[in-house]
């Protein structure tokens, strides 16, 4: 099983000179899964929706091109992808050629379909869609939908995870609420390095009590493990304290390496978010 301390976050790395889908390093989901209360049944829905900004490759006749990446992982694979291992891998098409962007695009679903489901007895596959160009004047940018927690005049003290933080007005009706916050901060599980954040919160049921939500969010200050994960913990946190009927939690993060990585997860079958950057991505 391939753990964090193996991967090659924090070590000196190579530059690749050709094609290589040995880089990518995938990691299993079940033991952080685990510790957070998820069984091999998770409550939630959901995939990792990641933007590759930094891909190139050479056409037949030797000529670079460049494109975006849209990456689709779903929850449901066993396993994560390593950051960095995927910006070495993109990394090395940079002087591959290949026929077409088509040929780019059928590669990199191959590759990380079986990295995500390595070591499973089941197989799925992981989105991917080119930018190419020409459509780079169409990419949008807009921030979260609705009431921003941080208008907020409160006091922080809690830079660890402080699930007990959490309340809700059991004694009143329900509602359905759609929260956001700029203020997620949590550090690489390996490295140390910051993690920048923004976060959408949308559910049905006992209200939220939302000055406690914001200390909770801001909790995650000092704590060390990978973005994925902290959408989890945070998923996980509120269904279980807070009890709602319904639960969305989609985080979206600053790019790293050319990358970011934007973790959604949603306690009902529905559509995922618009992978559609912030002003800070």
């Amino acid at each position: 099983m391939n753990t964090p301390e193996q991967s090659p976050l924090g070590k000196d790395s190579a530059t690749p000179e050709h094609y290589d889908p040995a880089l990518l390093f995938p990691m299993p989901r079940a033991p952080k899964r685990t510790e957070i209360g998820v069984g091999a049944q998770p409550r939630f829905f959901g995939a990792d929706l990641w933007t590759a900004f930094e891909l190139s490759w050479l056409n037949p006749r030797g000529k670079p091109q460049v494109a975006l990446a849209h990456l689709t992982v779903p929850c449901e694979s066993p396993n994560i992808i390593e950051s960095k291992s995927l910006k070495l891998y993109l990394g090395s098409y940079a002087n591959t050629p290949f026929a077409s962007p088509q040929d780019v695009a059928a590669r990199m679903r191959s590759d990380l379909s079986q990295a995500a489901w390595q070591g499973s007895e089941r197989s799925g596959s992981v989105g991917v869609r080119l930018l190419l160009p020409e459509q780079f004047e169409r990419e949008a940018v807009q921030e979260l939908d609705g009431l921003s927690l941080d208008r907020l005049d409160i006091e922080c003290s809690r830079y660890t995870p402080a699930p007990e933080l959490l309340r809700t007005a059991q004694d009143e009706a329900p509602v359905s609420e759609v929260l956001t916050s700029n203020l997620l901060k949590s550090n690489c599980l390996v490295t140390g390095q910051p993690d920048w954040g923004s976060i959408r919160i949308a559910y049905s049921g006992a209200q939220m009590d939302q000055e406690s939500l914001l200390q909770y969010l801001v909790s995650f200050r000092n704590h060390n493990e990978f973005h994925e994960q902290c959408v989890e913990r945070i998923f996980m946190d509120l269904w279980t304290r807070c009890q709602p009927i319904k639960l969305e939690v989609y985080a979206r993060y600053t790019r790293r390496g050319g990358l970011d990585i934007n973790p959604w997860r949603t306690s009902h079958p529905m559509a995922p978010p618009p992978n559609v950057r912030m002003a800070r991505q």
